[in-house]
């Protein structure tokens, strides 16, 4: 089921990506303040846009579970959020490399992008620990599914936290418009982010085989048993 069109979509994924960041270094112009360092933007922003988007359809997901009760849309939401967590260490990562070439500091406190985004992460990074301190598989997958649920609801008040707060000390090179940027550089930029949508499906649909793989092998496992 999940390893269908496995083999296309990855070489979508691995051909956009490469014309993403072919664009990256030899069409998008560099930054008239930030020069070469800003095309990190390129990595940052798709990756922060996508991991957040990951934990909406996480929440979206646990939803599905609630209503339908079948235990593969909690699966669904884990491998989402799991990825989603991945995505987000390097968006720290990435952002932190860019605060220490644009202003000198590996972290700034009063800037809201990075503070927001930290809450966020750090709320989701609680997720395995608390799921798998429940024992009950039943009771494990209710709860998980209300804290994605929840949790989901504070992606979206980051954003807008985000854009209403007063202080902008962040490097804006992405309106919410689009107009303050080239069009050699938003065209890249959306080819990126588009690139990174694909890494995000393809890497959740091969590890939504996988377990679905393992679950198969342990149910014939299982039916062995009872054989003997």
């Amino acid at each position: 089921m999940y390893g269908k069109g496995l083999r296309p979509l990855s070489l979508a994924t691995t051909l956009t990506l490469t014309a993403a960041y072919a664009l990256v270094f030899f069409y998008a112009p560099n930054d008239a303040d930030q020069g070469f360092v800003q095309k990190i933007f390129y990595v940052h922003v798709p990756m922060a846009i996508v991991a957040l988007g990951g934990f909406v359809a996480a929440a979206v997901m646990a939803i599905m579970h609630l209503r339908t009760r079948d235990r593969r849309w909690d699966v669904r939401s884990y491998v989402a959020i799991h990825l989603s967590l991945i995505l987000g260490v390097g968006v720290l990562v990435t952002g932190a490399i860019w605060a220490k070439a644009s202003w000198g500091h590996w972290w700034v406190w009063d800037e809201p992008t990075l503070v927001s985004f930290l809450i966020v992460f750090l709320l989701y990074a609680t997720y395995q620990p608390l799921r798998f301190a429940i024992d009950d598989p039943e009771r494990q997958a209710r709860y998980a599914s209300v804290f994605a649920i929840t949790a989901g609801a504070f992606v979206p008040l980051n954003f807008i936290a985000v854009r209403l707060a007063q202080a902008y000390t962040h490097p804006r090179v992405l309106s919410t418009t689009g107009g303050s940027m080239p069009g050699s550089m938003r065209l890249t930029f959306l080819i990126a982010l588009a690139g990174m949508a694909l890494l995000f499906v393809t890497l959740w649909k091969y590890e939504m085989a996988s377990k679905n793989a393992s679950q198969q092998l342990r149910a014939l496992r299982a039916r062995l048993l009872e054989a003997r």
